[in-house]
């Protein structure tokens, strides 16, 4: 599925009803939105550490665009449409997966059934950023498909959404990120120190 922003620049901001579906933060979300689902469904190949490097400039971003979501309430009885198909789904999930290798694990201690386990509860960044992915995607595709009477039933659900669900996904999953992203920068630096080129004469 390829995102075009031509709703963006075809003067629906003019219209009566656009108060609260057009407001400045609900577009920034938007935004981020477009841009981190152009890039999970790019087939661009890259390095795992490029990967790490790019998502992780996003992830956060997201997290506080989406926490500036305005409150809504639904005006429609039937939920707004959803367009990630499963198949979209398990794709982003398993390039993400192909990416990350052995790093895809990741303990999880902000699940409930860690209160009850004696054995580490594990997660995947891969499944994580999928189901992120696909609850932003669906967003998006509103927009995108300019269905203006679902727009804020869609703010709504995605702000319901990242309150009960991915938002916790979201900040779990920038812990391994984090954590490989600088063990690779310790690496290249050690690596930079025994080559000689930023030791001192």
């Amino acid at each position: 599925m390829q995102i075009e922003t031509k709703w963006y620049q075809t003067g629906m901001l003019n219209k009566d009803n656009d108060a609260i579906i057009y407001l400045p933060e609900v577009i920034d979300f938007v935004t981020i939105s477009v841009e981190i689902s152009s890039f999970l469904e790019s087939e661009e190949a890259i390095s795992r550490n490029e990967w790490v490097d790019r998502i992780l400039k996003m992830l956060p971003l997201l997290y506080v665009k989406a926490s500036l979501l305005p409150e809504t309430f639904p005006l429609n009885d039937e939920p707004p449409a959803t367009f990630v198909r499963e198949e979209d789904y398990v794709r982003v999930a398993s390039r993400i997966a192909a990416t990350m290798g052995e790093e895809d694990i990741y303990l999880d201690v902000f699940v409930d059934d860690m209160k009850y386990s004696d054995t580490p509860v594990t997660a995947t960044i891969s499944e994580d950023i999928a189901d992120i992915y696909q609850d932003v995607r669906n967003f998006v595709s509103v927009y995108q498909f300019e269905l203006t009477g679902q727009m804020q039933d869609a703010i709504h659900v995605c702000k319901e959404n990242f309150r009960l669900f991915w938002g916790q996904k979201l900040v779990n999953v920038l812990r391994p990120l984090h954590a490989l992203k600088t063990s690779n920068t310790e690496g290249e630096e050690d690596d930079e120190d025994q080559n000689g080129e930023y030791l001192w004469d």
